[in-house]
């Protein structure tokens, strides 16, 4: 129970010109200088998952097609999440939605956090909707988090915030996924279902 747990950070953006692959790399950077986590990205634009269209439920993702298959292993083999979301007409991407209604057992039991971006509600609208779809699927959803105003953003070269107020509130984040990450990681062992 020692080991570093795994976080993916899911990029749910499939757009061209999207702003989520930095922000993405710019949290990545942030829990790099950590040495309690181990963070790999995961691109929704990356997978070319198909639509859902299985007759069979989520719970069995052995009928699933290959690539469905493989999301369904990588999903499974992370600790916790985080989902780099933006905000589109109130809500988040249908390529996140597909994403996430592919599985049911692998996100079970574990922590998930947001980090979203958009005008001027910083992307919480379509986090607060994702909380929601995260209780459902009886996962843990952290209470901090990340909404970068992208209206007025101070951005690197890289496309990284500059601002240290959100270097500080991912820190607090992240300090809150490694401790559910560790709860749930114990309790998912010492109490399977």
């Amino acid at each position: 129970m020692h080991e570093r747990p795994l976080i993916q950070l899911i990029v749910a953006s499939t757009r061209r010109r999207r702003r989520g692959r930095p922000i993405a790399g710019w949290f990545a950077s942030v829990a790099a200088a950590r040495d309690d986590l181990t963070v790999e990205i995961t691109d929704l634009a990356e997978l070319s998952l198909p639509l859902l269209a299985e007759a069979t439920p989520p719970m069995d993702a052995t009928s699933r097609d290959p690539v469905a298959r493989d999301w369904s292993d990588t999903v499974a083999a992370a600790d916790g999440y985080v989902v780099v979301t933006p905000e589109y007409n109130h809500g988040y991407p249908g390529a996140l939605k597909n994403a996430i209604d592919q599985l049911y057992p692998a996100w079970t039991y574990k922590p998930i956090a947001f980090v979203g971006y958009g005008g001027f509600s910083g992307g919480a609208r379509a986090v607060e909707q994702l909380r929601l779809v995260a209780v459902e699927l009886r996962m843990v959803p952290i209470r901090d988090e990340v909404n970068l105003r992208l209206v007025g953003l101070v951005a690197d070269e890289r496309g990284f915030p500059t601002d240290e107020l959100y270097a500080k509130r991912a820190a607090a984040m992240i300090d809150e996924l490694v401790w559910w990450t560790k709860v749930t990681k114990e309790g998912r062992a010492r109490f399977p279902r």
